[in-house]
């Protein structure tokens, strides 16, 4: 074996780690036992759209197959209700002991019994994985017990004896519920290997925040970034385009608690613009979705929230066209509207020429002789309120995680996971996007629009890129040639004020027409770097309307769409309540979710999300860690120890005690 002196210098500090031979050697016996273990279990949700209690059910559930693994060892032993009792306990374990020790039910016999039917759980859950994995999952203050427990057999006579005075020592100490919440908290955590949220985590539903936070302590979790969560983003930044658009959206779906509860944005300077402006004013077409929200609000709250949102959308449509003035390479001089009205007539004149009338012609803040100049306490509000979205600390923390974690898209395990779009041309070529200076396509566009998101957020204001990468933002929520858009225009103009359909539509680019040919997805899978049977695209962004037949798998099985609806406000097209994808060991299994009741109804009631598997996709061998990526990164640790070895073998690396 040559080992050059560049790699001697680099073995020296490996030495540094592994001081001898026999550290060397036990290594990669761990690494080469490691690499023929079962992959890691993969999750994959997408816009999940502020849904936190659905979200951390299937989070605490693991997308049903927690239940699975207990119907599998205890059915046919345990009746139905007990079966039920045992999966809500392992995913609200703090709530169900307190609902159980009020009923009566939590004797010295029940915790025995439960706490036997909890190891075997946690046993089941844990078995693919090295128990250096396990024991690192475990929380500190009974890990000891816990590793004892789930390597005995407790059906062994030698050592039943040994088991059972473990748990009687565990319940006569009073540390029965702690250790149950401890075991059933390591079940969920085991249970997902790894989280990848494909985009959308922010607006429509009451709690993005909640989610974040979630997130924010999740033990494996990458992001890949949506246009809503874009728009969050370029709020933080700075972005006031963005942030009249994000208070837009929340306002529309009567989402306030996200902004003031969440993130301590206040409303009120907005709430006093809209009541003195638009306080005559019924504001109709302003009016919140509401759905099946649980949040119940009085006719005066309701009035004054279509009122805020009316005055939040005019102040945004200014705001777009100082984008739209200052950047003509963004060619979105089509969405400048307010120059086109004819309020004497009631109508509207759009860029194609056609005439259209108003739906609502009160524009009290629209000068005629200057429409997008902000009046003065529109401007005043406008400065609040990015002074609130640029000082709030949790939003702050939040979208650093976000950059920290998430990106344009990510190569993983054989899959090529974005949110919404990699544009094409008509010939379906990868189409050039200009992003600053210049023009990229494909892997590149993506690439340079990555590093132009992060130089918003990182670099200093007088950067020579960073007023264009803050403007970029907004263009990636809505521009008609973004990656996390891709549609000829954002019509939300004419879905408030113009009656006629027509005017509504929003083209979609071409991405979205040919992404359903086998030939195009591979095309695009090999443009970063993926080839063969076993690669996929994993989408989120577009709904699929299974109650309409639509199928997520498409393109010969090599794209994926998981936006299934986990937004309440896109259940009733959908019919379902959001998809998991799951990739475990066994190949990919993608579940449909029906909708979620609430949390309390899932712990009183132990009701469960029904899951139902739409698509499995097995492999023909079981896939192991050595084919997969984390394998690649061990595999290269192993040849580099292997090098170590030879070195301290062969004297040019001394050992040391």
């Amino acid at each position: 074996m040559d080992i050059t002196e560049k790699e001697l210098k680099y073995l020296g500090l490996l030495s540094k780690q592994f001081p001898n031979s026999a550290s060397a050697a036990s290594e990669i016996m761990n690494l080469q036992a490691i690499l023929n273990l079962p992959k890691g279990t993969e999750h994959f949700l997408a816009d999940i759209h502020g849904e936190y209690e659905a979200f951390i059910h299937v989070l605490k559930n693991a997308s049903g197959t927690i239940r699975t693994k207990v119907e599998s060892l205890f059915s046919g032993q345990i009746r139905e209700q007990e079966l039920r009792q045992l999966c809500t306990l392992i995913y609200y374990p703090a709530e169900s002991l307190e609902r159980l020790a009020q009923n009566g039910t939590t004797t010295t016999d029940w915790y025995k019994v439960t706490l036997n039917q909890l190891i075997k759980v946690l046993q089941r859950v844990s078995e693919k994985y090295t128990r250096s994995k396990v024991r690192k999952a475990l929380p500190a203050q009974y890990s000891y017990i816990i590793q004892e427990l789930t390597h005995e057999d407790s059906m062994n006579p030698k050592k039943s004896a040994y088991v059972g005075a473990i748990l009687d020592s565990i319940i006569e100490t009073g540390q029965a519920d702690d250790f149950i919440i401890a075991i059933c908290e390591t079940i969920q955590r085991l249970a997902i290997d790894h989280l990848h949220i494909v985009g959308d985590v922010f607006d429509r539903g009451p709690g993005a925040h909640v989610i974040m936070d979630k997130l924010l302590t999740y033990h494996n979790v990458d992001i890949q970034w949506g246009n809503h969560d874009m728009l969050w983003m370029g709020a933080a930044v700075g972005n006031t385009a963005s942030m009249a658009n994000a208070i837009r959206i929340a306002l529309r779906y009567a989402n306030s608690s996200t902004l003031e509860n969440g993130y301590g944005i206040n409303m009120l300077p907005l709430a006093r613009l809209a009541m003195e402006v638009y306080g005559k004013d019924p504001c109709k077409a302003f009016m919140p979705k509401l759905g099946d929200t649980d949040e119940k609000y009085d006719d005066k709250s309701l009035v004054l929230m279509g009122q805020m949102h009316k005055a939040i959308a005019i102040i945004q449509f200014k705001l777009e066209h100082q984008i739209i003035a200052r950047r003509p390479e963004y060619k979105m001089e089509d969405r400048d509207l307010l120059h086109r009205l004819d309020l004497t007539a009631g109508t509207i004149t759009l860029p194609d020429g056609k005439t259209y009338p108003l739906k609502d012609t009160n524009f009290p803040t629209v000068d005629p002789s200057d429409p997008y100049k902000l009046t003065d306490a529109e401007a005043e509000v406008v400065e609040k309120l990015r002074h609130s979205f640029k000082h709030s600390e949790k939003l702050r923390s939040h979208i650093n995680f976000l950059y920290k974690k998430g990106g344009m898209y990510l190569v993983y395990n054989h899959n090529l996971l974005f949110h919404a779009s990699v544009p094409l041309n008509e010939d379906r070529s990868f189409k050039k996007v200009r992003i600053g200076k210049k023009h990229y396509a494909g892997r590149a566009m993506m690439d340079r629009v990555d590093e132009f998101v992060r130089r918003a957020h990182w670099s200093s204001a007088d950067h020579a890129e960073h007023d264009e990468a803050v403007d970029f933002m907004w263009y990636l929520w809505c521009g008609p040639d973004s990656p996390l858009f891709d549609k000829s225009a954002m019509t939300t103009f004419e879905r408030y004020f113009i009656a006629e359909k027509e005017t509504h539509h929003e083209e979609k680019g071409y991405y979205y027409v040919y992404r359903v040919e086998q030939e195009v997805c591979e095309r695009i899978l090999e443009e970063f770097g993926l080839s063969g049977n076993d690669t996929h695209i994993i989408n989120g962004h577009v709904p699929v309307k299974a109650v309409k037949g639509e199928h997520p798998l498409q393109a010969g099985g090599k794209l994926m769409l998981i936006d299934g609806g986990f937004s309440r406000a896109y259940q009733s097209s959908t019919g379902i309540a959001g998809y998991t994808l799951i990739f475990n060991s066994q190949g990919l299994h993608l579940v449909k979710h029906e909708p979620f009741s609430s949390t309390k109804e899932a712990i009183e009631h132990m009701e469960d999300i029904s899951s139902t598997s739409v698509v499995r996709e097995y492999s023909t061998d079981r896939v192991l860690v050595s084919a997969t990526d984390q394998g690649i990164i061990l595999k290269d640790q192993v040849d580099e120890l292997k090098k170590l070895l030879y070195a301290y073998r062969h004297g040019l690396v001394k050992e040391k005690e």
